[in-house]
C-alpha cells in the first residue's frame, strides 16, 4: 500500500503551493510530515522557476496546531523520544522552515482557524501572513510542559513589544486575528470566504516584482535586523551582489522607459 502524503505540493506560474494535509487532526505535524516538508523546501529553494511559496493548511478548522502530541506521547511511552529543546537538528525534516535562515525567496502564510504551537511558529517564520477573521494564534507550550523551541520564544519577542510577547509566552494565552493584526503579526485580515482571493492578490504583487530584487531585500532585511545601521550598510549580501550585476537590473529601467511590462529572467 502506498503511504499517504501528509503534504500537498503544487507548482504553477512561479508559485509553489504547500498545503499541510492532515485536516482530521487539525494539520498536526508528525514526523512523516516533517520529512516531506524538508524535501519540499529543498525543492522550492533549488527550483529557479519558483519565486514565491504559499503555505496553508487543509480544511476549515486549522492552519496547523503544531506538533502531533499523540504521536509524541506514544513515543514517550515507547522510550523512543529523546528530550527535545530548541531547533530540529538531528530530527526528521531538518532544517525545518523555522530554521532555514538563508531562505531568500518569500513565503506567504494563509491562515484559517487555529495556528497553535508549531503552527504559530511556522507563521512567525513566514514573510507575509494573511489571516481569516476566525484565525487564532497561540503558543500553549508552557501549559504542556514544553518549550516553543521552533523559534517561537525567539521570534515572538522580536516581532512584538517585549511585555506583550512575554504575556503570551508565559501564559499560553491566545490572540485572535484582529489582535494579531493590531500588533503587526498579520498583514491583512479578511472574511474566510475572501482569504484565497486576498492571498492571490499578494502573490500577484510578489510575482510582478523582480525576483532577484525581492530576494535581495529579504536577505538584507533579515541579516541586518540586529546590526548597527553603519554595519548594515557595510555588510556584503550575496543576493544583492547577484541582483546588482543581473540582467534584471537593466531590464527594469528599460521596461519603464519603453512603457512596457518587464520580462524578468531571475538572472
Amino acid at each position: 500500500m502506498q503511504k499517504q502524503s501528509a503534504v500537498r505540493y503544487e507548482k504553477n506560474d512561479h508559485v509553489a503551493r504547500i498545503t499541510l494535509d492532515r485536516p482530521e487532526v487539525l494539520n498536526a505535524m508528525n514526523l512523516a510530515m516533517h520529512e516531506e516538508l524538508a524535501e519540499i523546501w529543498d525543492d522550492f529553494e533549488s527550483d529557479d522557476d519558483l519565486w514565491v511559496a504559499v503555505l496553508t493548511g487543509a480544511g476549515e478548522r486549522a492552519f496547523c496546531v503544531g506538533q502531533d502530541l499523540k504521536e509524541l506521547a506514544a513515543r514517550d511511552r515507547a522510550g523512543s523520544a529523546a528530550p527535545a529543546t530548541f531547533g530540529s537538528r538531528g530530527k526528521p525534516g531538518w532544517p525545518r522552515l523555522t530554521e532555514r535562515f538563508d531562505l531568500a525567496k518569500p513565503v506567504v502564510a494563509a491562515v484559517r482557524g487555529h495556528a497553535l504551537g508549531g503552527g504559530f511558529e511556522l507563521a512567525l517564520a513566514c514573510d507575509i501572513v494573511i489571516a481569516s477573521e476566525d484565525a487564532t494564534f497561540a503558543l500553549p507550550e508552557a501549559r504542556l510542559g514544553l518549550m516553543a523551541g521552533a523559534g517561537g520564544v525567539f521570534r515572538l519577542t522580536r516581532q512584538l513589544p517585549w511585555k506583550t510577547a512575554m504575556g503570551h509566552l508565559l501564559t499560553g494565552r491566545p490572540m485572535d486575528a484582529r489582535r494579531a493584526y493590531e500588533l503587526g503579526l498579520v498583514n491583512e485580515v479578511v472574511p474566510g470566504d475572501e482569504l484565497d482571493a486576498c492571498v492571490e492578490g499578494w502573490v500577484a504583487d510578489l510575482v510582478r516584482c523582480a525576483p532577484l530584487s525581492v530576494r535581495a531585500m529579504k536577505e538584507a532585511a533579515t541579516k541586518s535586523a540586529t546590526m548597527p545601521l553603519e554595519q548594515a550598510f557595510a555588510t556584503r549580501y550575496p543576493w544583492e551582489e547577484r541582483r546588482m550585476h543581473s540582467r534584471d537590473a537593466v531590464e527594469g529601467p528599460a521596461a519603464f522607459a519603453e512603457k512596457r511590462a518587464p520580462r524578468w529572467e531571475a538572472r
